[in-house]
């Protein structure tokens, strides 16, 4: 071997066959055992039919779709809220710092920050996530079972809470808005009302198709009057003479009549300033009472229809809607399943003797080159 061969070799030894042995037996003689515990939930709707859909859309409280209520919960698990409530609950840093001295690598230092914690929580928290069905599962890393197993309790808690706040602020925002919806349509009702019965005050006329009736009504009598009158004049035409006064008489009441009838039909027309204050026209007062009382039947209806969804809100606010469903309870390890020895071995073994091979290839053909 030349000399070029001995260095290749050393450089093998420092590079690859040190460290390996280094971490072999860190590994097997220094690394402590640690348990884990496996937790599997997702986010539930109930079952059933929503009434808001057979209703017809008057009140959507539909809130957020499950998958996206999933995501808000993955996120969630990692966030640096929940690390700080989970160790005000468990102690955190008093168990994985307790092994410090033992176990550098695979513990964590003492004093730690909130955010060396945020960060240590995402080696000890491993969360898988599909999108798809929803489904998602945690698993919890610590010294001795039971703190793990503790720990992913503490983590189906905090989610479940999460849930139903995030059900809770819905339900109490979908209750707000029918009420301010309520609110408004009450208004509009009462300043309907108000404006018909200002009308009634202006016009002096409760109901202008009633009193077009009775107006109906007066020229129907008088045409019969009219007719009366007629066959009477006629029948006493043909009995007397014509300077009897009874005869002067009927032709009198029979103008009369006729004058009472045009009258009337003008008064369909135009109603003159002895019957209405502002002396409006009959058309003008009909087409704004009509108009006044489509506002009023409009605003009931819509009334009505608010009533309904708030009905309907408060009875969706009853229940909850949507909620965790922890299809694997936290488990308790009966054996310790990490670290994953080999695999890391393995893993820093292959990693650095291709780093060796790449950086030795690089030598020579610089080498070569020179």
């Amino acid at each position: 071997m030349r000399l070029r061969h001995w260095r290749l070799l050393a450089s093998f030894v420092v590079m690859v066959a040190m460290p390996i042995a280094v971490l072999v037996i860190y590994l097997w003689s220094v690394a402590l055992d640690q348990y884990s515990s496996v937790a599997g939930f997702t986010v539930r709707k109930e079952e059933g039919g929503n009434t808001s859909e057979l209703i017809g859309g008057l009140a959507q409280i539909a809130g957020s779709s499950l998958s996206s209520d999933s995501d808000i919960l993955y996120e969630f698990i990692h966030s640096q809220s929940l690390v700080r409530t989970i160790e005000n609950e468990v102690g955190l840093i008093e168990h994985y710092s307790d092994y410090w001295d033992e176990d550098p690598v695979f513990a964590l230092w003492r004093d730690p920050s909130i955010e060396d914690l945020e960060w240590y929580w995402r080696r000890i928290v491993r969360v898988s996530y599909d999108a798809n069905s929803g489904l998602i599962e945690v698993r919890v890393l610590a010294f001795t079972p039971e703190k793990a197993q503790e720990i992913a309790q503490a983590i189906v808690r905090q989610s479940e809470d999460m849930i139903n706040r995030l059900s809770e602020q819905a339900r109490e925002d979908a209750m707000r808005y029918a009420r301010n919806d309520l609110e408004e349509v009450v208004e509009r009702l009462k300043r309907a009302r108000e404006a018909l019965t200002a009308f009634r005050s202006r016009t002096q006329i409760v109901d202008p198709e009633a009193d077009l009736q009775g107006r109906m009504g007066v020229m129907n009598n008088l045409q019969q009057q009219l007719a009366t009158a007629l066959v009477d004049y006629d029948l006493l035409l043909e009995t007397t003479h014509e300077n009897d006064p009874r005869l002067a008489q009927g032709r009198r009441r029979i103008e009369v009549i006729r004058e009472r009838i045009a009258q009337e039909r003008k008064s369909f027309a135009t109603r003159s300033a002895e019957d209405t204050p502002d002396g409006e026209d009959y058309p003008s007062l009909i087409a704004e009472y009509e108009g006044l009382v489509v506002d009023r039947e409009f605003t009931e209806e819509t009334y009505r229809a608010s009533l309904a969804a708030l009905d309907l809100a408060r009875a969706n606010a009853q229940r909850e809607s949507r909620y965790l469903a922890t299809y694997i309870q936290p488990t308790l390890a009966e054996s310790s399943e990490y670290p994953r020895r080999f695999t890391i071995a393995g893993l820093c073994g292959l990693f650095l003797l291709l780093s060796w091979s790449v950086l030795a290839l690089v030598y020579y053909s610089i080498r070569d080159r020179a």
